[in-house]
């Protein structure tokens, strides 16, 4: 049962990365897909091995107890299966599973109202919990911990608080900025798991498991090509198969090889190393107008035609884990990865260079 639409955080917002076909964030498409290609039990979930480990054992022994299980906290960038894992607790628990998000419960009222209607064992699942409001953060403390809150009735001197028991859950907190949970919250979760991004054997088995469910037909070298190119994600990895599945069923005989798949992503503007059209606009920007830095950010951002927090928030993130782009305190700098990327030469390296630096350390 859905209390409502999972809101995204600024840096996925889907205003900022609208039309990316490598971008994180969930659109209606992908929503509608990840529900028939989601796996229904931790043996069926591919990859985050040590979480999936631990997380077995926290379940296993709550049922041997004939407990709910633990509270626990998923951290990680978005589409690596947060989502996912929280749904499968619940089954594996047996129990039913609500979903809500932090910034659609903006006052204490508006948690009271869910946690009072709760199940016992039910899992309540709050994505992006670091963006919950400060008084129904403040009455969650009390209700993980003692299962109980206390809901306020009238305003002013005569107002009176009535403690409300509540049934024992077990809540699922999902967020992509772990920083920003207020300590206190932080310590009343039984479990946290972090969750990493994946690596291209583990993305081609999600691509195959994925291609079985789509009744696709797919070769490994096919497989490994998406893997390569979806920025360690499983959420983009199914989305590029299904824009190479497209490609393969109208340009080709409907089989998805490696010669398919990357004629197809470079269709789509997604080169060999995953970075699309805005990505590069970045690094070609740096390297070719700016020398490859430094560059201040809203010097970038103008030069690429784009907002700032469009830059910041949307290509600078895969650019600076991908080694191509390093943020310093004198602005953004290319490094020699991105140089060797888009096939340029770094003018210490040109013909007749004097590798002096210019009067800015341009």
């Amino acid at each position: 049962m859905n209390w409502d639409d999972t809101a995204p955080s600024a840096a996925t917002d889907p205003a900022l990365a609208a039309d990316r076909l490598v971008g994180a964030a969930a659109d209606g498409e992908d929503t509608a897909v990840e529900a028939a290609l989601r796996p229904k039990d931790l043996g069926e979930f591919v990859g985050q091995e040590r979480v999936r480990e631990q997380l077995d054992l926290v379940l296993r022994a709550a049922r041997a107890r004939g407990a709910t299980a633990d509270h626990v906290l998923l951290s990680g960038a978005p589409g690596l299966g947060k989502t996912t894992l929280s749904m499968i607790i619940a089954a594996e628990m047996g129990a039913p599973i609500r979903i809500t998000s932090g910034p659609a419960i903006q006052h204490a009222g508006d948690l009271a109202a869910i946690l009072s209607s709760l199940q016992e064992g039910e899992v309540l699942f709050l994505d992006e919990i670091h963006r919950m409001s400060r008084p129904a953060e403040e009455m969650l403390y009390m209700a993980m911990e003692d299962f109980r809150v206390d809901v306020v009735v009238g305003k002013g001197p005569g107002a009176t608080a009535i403690p409300l028991e509540l049934p024992p859950f077990t809540l699922v907190g999902a967020t992509t900025r772990a920083g920003l949970l207020p300590p206190p919250l932080r310590d009343r979760f039984g479990f946290t798991g972090h969750m990493e991004f994946y690596a291209p054997p583990e993305l081609e088995r999600v691509i195959h498991r994925s291609a079985g469910l789509l009744d696709v037909e797919i070769d490994a070298e096919g497989a490994a090509e998406i893997a390569g190119r979806s920025r360690g994600t499983p959420r983009i990895a199914n989305r590029l198969l299904r824009r190479v599945r497209d490609y393969a069923q109208v340009k080709a005989d409907g089989v998805i090889t490696r010669t398919t798949a990357a004629r197809a992503l470079d269709v789509y503007e997604v080169d060999a190393r995953g970075l699309d059209r805005l990505d590069r606009a970045v690094l070609t920007a740096l390297l070719k107008l700016f020398g490859g830095g430094p560059v201040g950010l809203s010097t970038l951002a103008v030069a690429v035609g784009e907002e700032r927090e469009t830059v910041e928030e949307v290509a600078e993130p895969f650019l600076v884990r991908e080694g191509l782009l390093a943020r310093t305190p004198r602005g953004r700098i290319a490094t020699p990865a991105a140089w060797a990327h888009l096939g340029l030469v770094p003018p210490q390296q040109q013909p007749g260079a004097t590798g002096q630096q210019g009067l800015f350390g341009a």
